[in-house]
C-alpha cells in the first residue's frame, strides 16, 4: 500500500506555551489552575506525582496559553521530545514555554496517530534532527510544523492508533502501579521511622527522643562510600558495548534505574576507576544537581560525580534508601563549593542517622520488600512492552499491517 507524507502543519497548528509573569510563581497547594511543566512530561504521559499549580489572576494573564483535551503537547527545551496528548481532568491547564501544543487538527488526522509517530524513533530522530542551538538546544515552533509523518487514510490511522493505545494504556497503569506501591513503602517509613509509631511503639521507653535500643551515629559511620571513575573518553574500544555506566544525568525520579545513556565493554570497565557495583546498589548525584537518588537495577559502573552507597547490618539497601530519600535534604543543605554544589565525603560525618533496634528494622523490610519485588517486575514488564511497540510501529506505519498484520493484543501477553 502506497502512503503520501503530510507535514504537521499542514494539517494542524502549532503554538507555544508562556513563561509565568514577572514576580510570579507555581504554587505546591491545588488551585482550579495546573500549570504543566516539562518535568511533569513523562515517557508515556503526564506524571502527577508533582504537579503544580498557579493563582487565579497569574491564570488571567496567560490564560490565551492554556491547552485542551485532545492536544498533543511536545517539549522543546531541556528534555526535548517528550510527546503526550492531554488528558480530560488536565484540559484547560497553562503551559509552560518549554513546551508547544499541537491543535486545531483537520478532521482527516487522528491526533492520536500522529502522537504515536511523534513517539516512535523516526518521529524521535526528526525532532532531534530539527533542534537547534549549542548550548541550550531548542525545538523552534517552525520547525515542529515542518516534521514530515505517513499519512495513511484515516480508518487506517485509527487502527494503528488502538493497536498502539493498548501498548500505552498497560505501560501507563505499571507506571502508576510503580509510583504507588513506592508511595506506600516512603509512607511507611515515615510512620515508623520518623514519627515513630512501629510496632509496639506504645511499650518501649524513649530517652532524649530515642527509642530504647536505638542508636545516634552518622551517615558515614552506617554505609561505605564507595567512588567511581570514568576511563579515557578518547579510546574507542572502552565505550559502547552492554556494561551501563551511571551519571547524573541518568538518575530517575523512582526507586530504580535500569538503562544509562552511555555504556561501557569490558575492556573500559577494566581501565576505569569504578567497579562493577551489584544490583540495589544505592547511587547518590554528588555534584551539580546533588541529592538524587537511586537504586540500580541491574549492575553498573559509575562515574566520579557520584558515591554508592552500601548499607553496613543491621542496615540493607531497601532501608538505607528510604532513610536518606527522607533526610536528603540534609545533603542538599550541606553541599560545599564555590562554583557549585557538591557533595564530599566528609559531608556523610555531618549527616545523623538514627539506627533503629534489628528487629524493627526487619519487620520493615519484611513488609516494603514484596513492593519492591513487585516494582521490579513491573520495571522489565513496561520495558517489554515499550520494546514491542517500537518494534510495531514502523511495520504499521508504513502501511505493513493496519488493516491486514495480524497483531497479538499486548492485553493477552501481559494481563
Amino acid at each position: 500500500m502506497s502512503i503520501s507524507v503530510k507535514k504537521i502543519g499542514e494539517i494542524a497548528t502549532v503554538k507555544g506555551g508562556k513563561r509565568l509573569p514577572k514576580g510570579k510563581s507555581v504554587l505546591d497547594g491545588p488551585t482550579a489552575h495546573p500549570y504543566l511543566r516539562v518535568v511533569d512530561f513523562a515517557d508515556d504521559g503526564i506524571d502527577r506525582s508533582n504537579l503544580k499549580y498557579i493563582d487565579e489572576e497569574t491564570f488571567e494573564a496567560i490564560k490565551r496559553y492554556t491547552i485542551q483535551a485532545g492536544d498533543v503537547y511536545i517539549s522543546i527545551a531541556g528534555t526535548i521530545g517528550r510527546v503526550g496528548i492531554v488528558p480530560e481532568d488536565l484540559s484547560g491547564a497553562s503551559l509552560t514555554e518549554n513546551a508547544a501544543k499541537i491543535t486545531n487538527f483537520s478532521d482527516e488526522v487522528d491526533h492520536r496517530y500522529l502522537m504515536c509517530f511523534l513517539r516512535g524513533s523516526v518521529g524521535q530522530g526528526q525532532i532531534a534532527n530539527l533542534t537547534g542551538g549549542t548550548s541550550q538546544p531548542k525545538l523552534a515552533l517552525y520547525r515542529i510544523a515542518e516534521i514530515g509523518f505517513p499519512f495513511p487514510p484515516l480508518p487506517t490511522q485509527k487502527r494503528v492508533s488502538e493497536i498502539i493505545s493498548a501498548y500505552d494504556t498497560l505501560i501507563e497503569n505499571n507506571r502508576r502501579r510503580i509510583q504507588l506501591l513506592e508511595q506506600a513503602a516512603r509512607l511507611l517509613y515515615k510512620e515508623w521511622f520518623v514519627r515513630l509509631r512501629f510496632p509496639g511503639y506504645e511499650h518501649v521507653r524513649v530517652k532524649d527522643g530515642v527509642p530504647e535500643g536505638w542508636e545516634r551515629r552518622t551517615a558515614f559511620e552506617v554505609m561505605d562510600v564507595l567512588s567511581g571513575g570514568t576511563p579515557k573518553t578518547s579510546v574507542p574500544s572502552y565505550w559502547g558495548d552492554d556494561i551501563p555506566f551511571f551519571t547524573p544525568k541518568d538518575a530517575t525520579d523512582c526507586l530504580y534505574t535500569f538503562s544509562t545513556e552511555r555504556t561501557l565493554t569490558e575492556d573500559g570497565l577494566r581501565n576505569c576507576s569504578s567497579r562493577l557495583y551489584p544490583k540495589d546498589t544505592l547511587f547518590i548525584t554528588a555534584r551539580g544537581t546533588v541529592g538524587k537518588l537511586t537504586l540500580a537495577q541491574t549492575d553498573m559502573a559509575m562515574n566520579q560525580t557520584c558515591y554508592a552507597l552500601i548499607a553496613q547490618p543491621p542496615l540493607n539497601q531497601h532501608f538505607l534508601y528510604f532513610a536518606l530519600v527522607e533526610g536528603v535534604e540534609q545533603f542538599r543543605s550541606r553541599a560545599v563549593g564555590s562554583v557549585f554544589d557538591a557533595i564530599i565525603r566528609d559531608t556523610f560525618r555531618q549527616i545523623p542517622f538514627l539506627v533503629p533496634d534489628e528487629s524493627v528494622i526487619r519487620m520493615f523490610s519484611n513488609h516494603v520488600t514484596p513492593m519492591i519485588r513487585q516494582i521490579d517486575a513491573l520495571s522489565h514488564e513496561t520495558r517489554k512492552l515499550a520494546q514491542a511497540r517500537e518494534l510495531l510501529l514502523p511495520r504499521l506505519m508504513s502501511g505493513d499491517g493496519a488493516g491486514s498484520l495480524i497483531v497479538v493484543d499486548p492485553r493477552e501477553i501481559f494481563p
